[in-house]
């Protein structure tokens, strides 16, 4: 044993001497693919040549157990091809365990901000690298939605500056429906607003309940309700009110919820929530029933409801038996007012670079690429911001079709309770909708509440 630790030793020594390493899996590159990337930015270039193996680039994330794992698993071909080791340490608390990462400059290389608010008081105090000279801009404005690229640019602080880029994200405009009832009952997909309130009320005709809606969550009870509040807006109003409703960069330009703009939109809701007949259980119903269990009813025998609004997270949530694509499907919660187009709400994660150095630029450079999720895409659970994302990519037929339906999204905007001050878009917000719906105060009173937790 002893004479082959002194081998061991000595071929150390030699190596060293010669400037000779033992090859490890960082330092094995097999070159990216010919014309797979374009536009690259110089440090991609350098990685891709194998210039920049054996580096590593550290993240922070809220990526734990099965999407971790897909996380890894989705980037394990681009650390082959460049011999860069990305390591993610996700965490469960992620929101309360970042900012002493960051305070005591112990945060990783890149951090993914699962919402642009928290990573916007980050770039308020300078924190955040700006990613305008960084990133290939033509390649962004390419391969992104200008929308995309508009929630990118934060306050930093000498200025506004691009936070970050979108990595991936879940559509929320979706109405879900029982495929096999709803064809067999005659009923068609509506293409604008009225024909879903019209459609509403042939079903009611018909003897049933058109909608499922509910909006217990604990203590996030009236989040559900929210997220109508917000697609509606997008629908009635414009890009830049409800950037100044969600995320007002100039106080003195704030859009208050007691504007008619917001208050027009509450009553838009209103006439799906609060018409007679149009909710399973009605009104009352509402505030009650658990968000994951408000669409089950669609599947009963004959069916309780036969739409339900939620994002494409739902189907989790559905019953274990039933099929996508035969027991149920979705469709485009329909624009409301033409000049507005046909907006999509999101939630994703946009990814912040904290330390500069070329493999992190490179890294950064690939996570702008669709190539980058496509990984995931065929795992399921993702939908890609990118442009050169291909629908063969996705695994899932409900998510290449929810994918196709985002293809013609004229616009983007991210939930805005999310965007709010905590305050309001998960405390007033969410409170004030769900005492609305309730029934205890009307909606002038609701909206006057919800505002006057606004952080003055």
């Amino acid at each position: 044993m002893r004479k082959l630790t002194i081998t061991l030793l000595l071929l150390a020594l030699i190596a060293a001497a010669f400037g000779v390493g033992f090859p490890t899996r960082a330092q094995s590159t097999s070159g990216c693919p010919e014309g797979l990337f374009e536009m690259m930015t110089p440090e991609l270039e350098s990685a891709c040549k194998g210039e920049l193996a054996g580096k590593e680039v550290t993240m922070n994330g809220p990526f734990t157990g099965p999407d971790e794992v897909i996380f890894n698993e989705s980037i394990k071909e681009f650390e082959a091809w460049t011999g860069i080791d990305i390591k993610y340490t996700g965490s469960k608390e992620f929101e309360a365990a970042i900012a002493p990462l960051i305070e005591s400059g112990a945060v990783g290389d890149i951090v993914d901000f699962p919402q642009p608010g928290l990573l916007g008081r980050f770039a308020k105090a300078g924190q955040v690298i700006d990613l305008t000279g960084i990133l290939n801009q033509d390649w962004i404005k390419k391969n992104y939605n200008q929308s995309w690229i508009d929630m990118s640019m934060v306050a930093g602080k000498e200025g506004t500056i691009m936070g970050g880029i979108w990595a991936r994200f879940n559509g929320k405009s979706l109405v879900w429906y029982p495929k096999k009832a709803f064809e067999a009952a005659g009923y068609t997909i509506p293409t604008t607003w009225d024909e879903l309130i019209a459609l509403s009320q042939q079903i009611v005709a018909d003897g049933a309940a058109p909608w499922c809606i509910g909006i217990e969550s604990g203590a996030a009870t009236g989040w559900a309700a929210t997220d109508w509040i917000e697609d509606i807006m997008l629908r009635t109003t414009s890009l830049e009110n409800y950037d100044n409703w969600a995320t007002p960069k100039d106080p003195a330009n704030r859009l208050k919820f007691t504007d008619p703009a917001v208050k027009a939109a509450a009553e838009k809701m209103a006439e799906v929530w609060l018409a007679e007949g149009f909710v399973f259980g009605g009104r009352q119903a509402i505030a009650g029933t658990y968000f994951g269990d408000s669409p089950k009813p669609m599947f009963d025998n004959p069916p309780g409801c036969y739409m339900h609004r939620q994002g494409n997270f739902i189907t989790s949530f559905f019953p274990k038996e039933v099929k996508a694509g035969e027991d149920y499907s979705f469709f485009y919660l329909p624009p409301i007012d033409p000049a507005y187009g046909k907006p999509f709400l999101v939630a994703g994660d946009i990814y912040a670079m904290f330390k500069d150095r070329p493999e992190v630029r490179a890294v950064m450079d690939f996570f702008s690429r669709g190539e980058s999720l496509k990984g995931w895409l065929a795992a399921g659970g993702a939908l890609s911001p990118h442009m050169d994302a291909k629908l063969e990519w996705y695994g899932s037929d409900i998510e290449r079709g929810i994918a196709a339906l985002v293809a013609e999204a004229t616009s983007f905007r991210f939930d805005g309770s999310d965007l709010m001050p905590g305050a309001v878009g998960s405390g007033s917000f969410w409170k004030g909708m769900t005492d609305w719906i309730s029934g205890t105060i009307d909606l002038d009173k609701a909206l006057e509440e919800i505002d006057a937790a606004w952080p003055q």
